[in-house]
């Protein structure tokens, strides 16, 4: 935030010695003063990143991961948003970022949980988990997630309410915040490391990430998975702390962009030698996904305008982007368990009085994915008014419905464009931009 400095008292005359005097007191415009330092380009940002996840998993489709990396974008807006809370001290900081992650994470785990209990499945007795004291000592990563969750491979049927793979759709988007907690813990460490070495801190992820995502050394289990996820999005974390820093600034932006193409050049010709079984997902490529994250956002980055306001059109769209911003951590949990629950919604068109014809069951069943999309909103709404209050209590504020920064008639502004993830400042002071989101159907989005 920059500071201003105002003159104070008359011009002294020629010859007087000049003596500092401290700012008087400017009295700051109501307008201004309510007004939270918000950058609503990062804001931006994070909003598109959740909508591609919500469409990624929706459609499928595998070309979204290099049209717009969404997780290296949010580890990057996430990890810039740490680096300026670490100003206070770290403790009291993780501890504020955990207290805010936990409530609505436990929230989705006592939904899903209840549906696996109820649907039979006895971790103690699963040999996916291992079975016995392990198995059930597993569970425990739904309420903290310092490793994998457990689920059953196949729970529920076809043709039931809930298909058989739910488990795994459901339970597949807590590897981010697995990934997320880490990154918050380690912060401390890392942005000691970044202020002293700020090249080699940068770059180290990209090399361990060339050493274990391409094979060379082989970690096995969830072990392994979990220090990929730190290698892959470790360059985009600190690149969060480059931009808070001033790092980036520093940098010619010729350089900056030519040398991220061609970073991102070599990942596309990695990924070309390397297609798994979706084509061009990168997130099955972790080193391709990495480069290609890690160059995308430098771009983002570099051409950050730090807006106050969303500019012309974009300000049509300010009450959603607040909206997904306040609720990240609630659309990014439920978006998966939403989209599922659009099936059988749809399918009980099929047995509405003018779906009798062959030709109205045909044109329904050429439009399905498309009612699909138009469907998934309104739930993730109804999402958003079930679950996301419980991100305020989490933050140590009064529960909101729909906190898109609307005003109230009566008055001033409701609910801001202060973000999930965003620390609580000492009072009198200015919230920080920025909110985790934290965004499976177990692939990388």
């Amino acid at each position: 935030m920059t500071t201003h400095e105002y003159t104070a008292g008359a011009t002294p005359p020629p010859g007087a010695p000049r003596v500092r005097t401290e700012p008087a007191a400017v009295p700051v415009p109501a307008a201004a003063a309510g007004k939270p330092g918000r950058d609503r380009y990062l804001d931006l940002l994070r909003s598109i990143a959740l909508v591609r996840v919500v469409l990624y998993h929706l459609f499928g489709w595998a070309w979204l991961s290099v049209l717009f990396p969404s997780m290296g974008v949010m580890f990057a807006l996430a990890g810039s948003l740490m680096a300026r809370s670490l100003s206070r001290p770290a403790w009291s900081v993780i501890r504020g970022r955990v207290r805010r992650l936990l409530p609505p994470l436990w929230a989705f785990s006592a939904v899903v949980l209840a549906l696996m209990f109820a649907g039979g499945w006895n971790p103690a007795h699963d040999p996916d988990t291992g079975g016995g004291v392990w198995g059930v000592a597993e569970v425990l990563n739904y309420i903290v997630p310092v490793g994998a969750p457990p689920y059953p491979a196949h729970a529920g049927s076809e043709s039931g309410l809930l298909e058989s793979s739910w488990a795994e759709q459901s339970a597949g988007p807590l590897w981010y915040l697995r990934a997320y907690l880490w990154f918050v813990v380690a912060s401390p460490l890392l942005l000691w490391a970044f202020r002293r070495v700020p090249w080699a801190t940068l770059l180290a992820p990209l090399a361990l990430t060339a050493v274990i995502g391409t094979g060379l050394v082989t970690i096995p289990g969830e072990t392994g998975n979990a220090v990929t996820d730190f290698a892959v999005y470790g360059g985009c974390w600190v690149l969060g702390f480059a931009h808070h820093e001033g790092m980036l600034v520093k940098v010619p932006r010729y350089l900056a962009i030519s040398g991220s193409a061609l970073v991102m050049a070599f990942a596309l010709w990695w990924a070309s030698g390397h297609l798994g079984s979706e084509g061009w997902d990168l997130n099955d490529i972790p080193l391709a996904d990495a480069l290609w994250s890690f160059g995308f956002v430098v771009i983002l980055l570099q051409y950050s305008p730090s807006w106050k306001e969303l500019p012309g059109r974009l300000a049509r769209w300010d009450k959603l982007v607040t909206l997904s911003n306040n609720r990240a951590v609630t659309i990014y949990l439920w978006h998966n368990m939403v989209i599922m629950a659009t099936v059988p919604i749809l399918d009980r068109m099929y047995s509405l009085p003018f779906m009798d014809s062959d030709r109205a069951a045909a044109a329904l069943d050429a439009t399905y994915t498309l009612w699909t999309f138009v469907l998934v909103w309104p739930l993730i709404g109804l999402a958003i008014l079930a679950f996301g209050w419980i991100e305020d209590i989490a933050a140590k504020r009064g529960p909101r419905l729909w906190p898109n920064g609307a005003k109230p008639r009566g008055g001033g502004p409701r609910g801001g464009h202060r973000a999930a993830g965003a620390e609580a400042p000492p009072r009198g002071g200015h919230r920080a931009a920025g909110a985790e989101a934290p965004p499976g159907d177990g692939h990388r989005v």
